[in-house]
């Protein structure tokens, strides 16, 4: 019995964990170049691996799956036209690259702006790279093509850097929409089939309709859970009263 509570009470943290990354997506549908997060499961197994062998019975009852990591769906969302001048959004696989504190990061998020001197940076204040570094507009009429070659008043200042990166899994969120990659170096290449289109953004990749569906599947498998611990404790119980009763 202590065994199939501690399964139950596995499943009910699993679904919680489930809960906030669903709770977490739905609150960014709005978030230029948000990416959604998903959790994957691992299956702990114990007992002799044989080929062909597909009783695992016992082994999923007394070994509860266990929420493994938290992966980022990186497929694009739906472009949307705003006609600003400094929004620009990616038609590809690629990431724009943002300069931090924390060093060289990765975004989708193109709503950019200009500080006090003129540099192309993030709604954080984060430079914006281009392949010569940070890149400084002096001017009014400023055009990007699909290359991400930024003039200024009809004279090219720089190319801004789009790269793509193999391993894009190794990333990690360091805000909404900010990747970096902590502890490795991630392998950067120039992004190749890539369109830079200014006077757009890219919204967020979460499916709202998918993510209400899971969030109530989620809520039912919590409530399913918290019914068994329940059962299982007034089980308990019964047994510990009864015992030494005279028949």
């Amino acid at each position: 019995m202590t065994q199939a509570l501690f399964a139950a009470s596995s499943g009910a943290r699993a679904c919680e964990k489930r809960l906030d990354i669903l709770a977490n997506n739905l609150s960014n549908i709005n978030t230029v170049g948000f990416k959604q997060d998903s959790l994957i499961f691992k299956v702990p197994y114990q007992g002799s691996e044989q080929k062909g062998d597909s009783n695992l019975g016992p082994s999923l009852i007394l070994n509860p799956t266990q929420p493994n990591a938290t992966i980022t769906d990186f497929s694009p969302g739906r472009l949307r036209y705003t006609q600003n001048v400094l929004d620009l959004a990616l038609d590809g696989n690629g990431f724009f690259c943002i300069e931090t504190p924390e060093g060289r990061c990765y975004t989708r998020k193109g709503n950019f702006t200009l500080n006090q001197e003129g540099v192309l940076v993030t709604k954080d204040g984060y430079p914006v790279l281009g392949e010569s570094g940070e890149i400084k507009i002096n001017g009014y009429d400023i055009s990007i093509d699909e290359g991400g070659e930024v003039s200024v008043d009809g004279a090219a200042v720089d190319t801004i850097s789009v790269v793509s990166i193999a391993n894009a899994q190794i990333l990690r969120k360091i805000g909404g929409t900010l990747f970096s990659s902590p502890g490795s170096r991630v392998e950067e290449n120039k992004a190749e089939n890539v369109k830079v289109k200014q006077g757009f953004i890219e919204t967020s990749n979460v499916n709202v309709v998918k993510a209400m569906t899971e969030m109530i599947d989620v809520l039912r498998g919590y409530e399913s859970y918290q019914k068994i611990m329940q059962t299982l404790d007034d089980a308990r119980k019964r047994a510990v009263n009864e015992v030494g009763k005279p028949g």
